[in-house]
């Protein structure tokens, strides 16, 4: 129900991953009658693969996560995530309210032992495809050791879902020097490089997505996250209309733009945004993915999918062997 378009969205998209893997079994939980109407005659054509899950309450996009968590007990975030902890489903996948998503879930599901806070992680594309960046902004202060938790579960879901052995990880800073950076993030560089992960050092922001640096996980703040996150979403809307300005400005410029089409489509696909919505919350006891609110179907069934990943690869149960290894390792030391 959440999101700006609510079920006119989630709806088609949830179709189209039926279709696509006959063995997913969806519920969609929200208002039913209205989830009837926009489903229609398709209901029975899953042969109960798709299921409606009656919730009275929606929690609004400007609600506060605290009004929502006490007010809206059968919003359809909450009966999702209750379903999540009570193991009638595997993974809840919402585009909702973001605080009230990360706060209803942190309060049903509670945390893996070991870990302080949870933490937001996505993809964002690059030269070699795409890199992991965490935190997205679920803790806008964190201390050493909060990044360093960050890498731990992160390495786990990176091997998991990219088939990578040994992932290269980064920590974002203002320059790749061991001198440079604050108190913070040098005291976390410490505890990456004592802890057997495939630590390779600071990165530069640059490295998000056309740096020299060979990464497949970046680590940092939800702060530094999400400020990055949102200019990397401006610079990209920004080329998008210069390209368009520019095409569009004189003859010339169309019948460019039409000798150039299969280029400039296959630029689009590369970074079209849609391709990498969904952003998993690491610490949990339970697999909960967010989707931007502004997504479209292709963007939403982008979120499903990765939902789908999580749970054949088992990634919950990988990141909390590894976070009880760790601090085995690290209360031994």
């Amino acid at each position: 129900m959440g999101g700006d378009f609510g079920p006119d969205i989630t709806v088609p998209a949830s179709l189209e991953c039926l279709q696509r893997n006959p063995n997913l079994k969806l519920i969609l939980v929200g208002d039913e009658t209205l989830l009837k109407q926009k489903i229609g005659q398709k209901l029975a054509a899953f042969n109960g693969r798709l299921t409606l899950q009656h919730a009275s309450q929606t929690v609004e996009m400007h609600e506060s996560p605290s009004k929502a968590l006490k007010n809206k007990k059968d919003s359809s975030m909450r009966v999702a995530i209750n379903m999540v902890r009570d193991g009638l489903a595997d993974a809840c996948v919402s585009a909702g309210n973001t605080g009230a998503l990360m706060a209803t879930a942190k309060f049903v599901l509670k945390m893996i032992p070991g870990i302080d806070r949870p933490a937001i992680i996505s993809t964002v594309p690059s030269i070699n495809g795409h890199t992991h960046v965490l935190d997205l902004g679920a803790n806008v202060d964190c201390t050493a050791e909060h990044l360093y938790q960050f890498a731990v579960m992160s390495n786990e879901l990176v091997k998991a879902v990219e088939n990578i052995e040994n992932p290269k990880i980064g920590l974002l800073n203002i320059g790749e020097e061991e001198v440079k950076g604050n108190e913070q993030v040098k005291t976390a560089a410490k505890l990456l490089e004592a802890s057997g992960l495939n630590y390779i050092g600071f990165v530069e922001g640059n490295s998000l997505n056309a740096g020299n640096v060979n990464v497949d996980l970046i680590v940092c703040d939800g702060f530094v996250g999400n400020v990055a996150l949102k200019t990397m979403e401006g610079c990209a809307k920004m080329i998008g209309t210069f390209m368009k300005e520019a095409f569009a400005g004189s003859l010339y410029g169309k019948i460019a733009a039409l000798i150039s089409y299969p280029i400039i489509k296959g630029f689009k696909d590369r970074i079209d945004p849609r391709l990498y919505n969904g952003a998993s919350f690491l610490g949990l006891k339970g697999l909960v993915i967010k989707s931007h609110g502004g997504a479209d179907a292709l963007a939403f069934k982008t979120a499903i999918l990765l939902a789908e990943v999580e749970i054949e690869k088992n990634v919950l149960q990988k990141i909390s062997e590894q976070v009880e290894a760790s601090l085995a390792m690290s209360q031994s030391a």
